[in-house]
């Protein structure tokens, strides 16, 4: 079976959120494909199969080393790149990716031999809660004096529930987690959390044990682009960019954008440069 090495918002290889695309997978199990992710050891892979609705629609199931992910950002900008590489035929192509829950639509771009420019367009932003959590700054080591007093601690979602936490000064740069965040973030209401530096238009993301941190969430820098623009940060459609990964070794640039006002932000788009790094074939499938 074939696969593509891409890294994700970053214009040259060996930088960016690394990806594994499998562009034909379809004769594998969600057992299988699992396996085939915890063996590439990747944050994520994406299996795509053809949908027979039409040659720019696609399914797509994201895996990263836990378990499936209902959405992710990052897998299906670099899937769409490695979608238009193999059946693109124009400069600019718009592909349409199904994933369980809904679909999304992606605009890849080709710059040069590989070499691609993706936004993927997560639709609406949903506001949940605004929850007081005593003692949040020391879930990642912090001080209260460390978090942004202009603005709140949120919940919402593009796709997966994240609790977004506006930080100041170098707030991102000593921020660690020592303790699994899954149960507290789950009592208010999120999956994940992003720490968020507003000024600096940087984040940081972790699992929820802290012991990976994530290069560049796609799914993240969504939430992001509408939690600056339902508290003015940025401006209505304004395209932004979002940095993330410094502290990996990996740099990485998230172009964001969000439509609408207040908490009614009816489209956000986050998108990047992607650069395709190798290419291979499993030898053998794990059962």
């Amino acid at each position: 079976m074939r696969y593509r090495h891409v890294d994700v918002f970053s214009p040259q290889p060996y930088s960016g959120n690394s990806l594994m695309v499998f562009p034909d997978s379809t004769d594998l199990s969600g057992k299988q494909m699992a396996r085939i992710t915890q063996e590439m050891r990747h944050f994520e892979s994406v299996f795509l199969t053809q949908d027979s609705s039409g040659d720019r629609n696609w399914r797509a199931r994201v895996f990263d080393l836990a378990e499936e992910l209902d959405f992710a950002g990052h897998p299906l900008i670099g899937a769409a790149c490695v979608l238009h590489a193999l059946h693109g035929g124009d400069t600019t192509e718009i592909w349409h990716l199904k994933l369980k829950a809904r679909t999304v639509d992606v605009t890849t771009r080709r710059r040069a031999a590989g070499r691609y420019t993706s936004v993927l367009d997560q639709g609406s932003a949903e506001f949940l809660e605004r929850p007081h959590i005593p003692g949040l700054a020391s879930w990642f080591s912090l001080d209260a004096e460390d978090l942004d007093p202009d603005l709140p601690p949120q919940v919402l979602s593009t796709g997966l529930r994240y609790l977004m936490i506006p930080v100041r000064g170098d707030a991102l740069e000593r921020a660690r987690i020592t303790r699994d965040l899954t149960a507290p973030l789950a009592a208010a209401g999120a999956q994940f959390a992003y720490l968020l530096d507003a000024g600096a238009l940087e984040g940081r993301h972790w699992n929820n044990d802290g012991v990976l941190e994530d290069v560049a969430t796609g799914s993240g820098a969504g939430c992001a682009a509408a939690y600056l623009r339902r508290y003015d940060r940025i401006g209505n459609g304004e395209t932004v960019t979002l940095h993330q990964g410094r502290f990996t070794g990996r740099p990485s640039q998230m172009e964001i954008s969000a439509h609408g006002e207040g908490q009614d932000i009816h489209s956000v788009t986050v998108g990047g440069d992607v650069a395709f790094v190798a290419e291979g074939v499993l030898a053998e499938l794990p059962t």
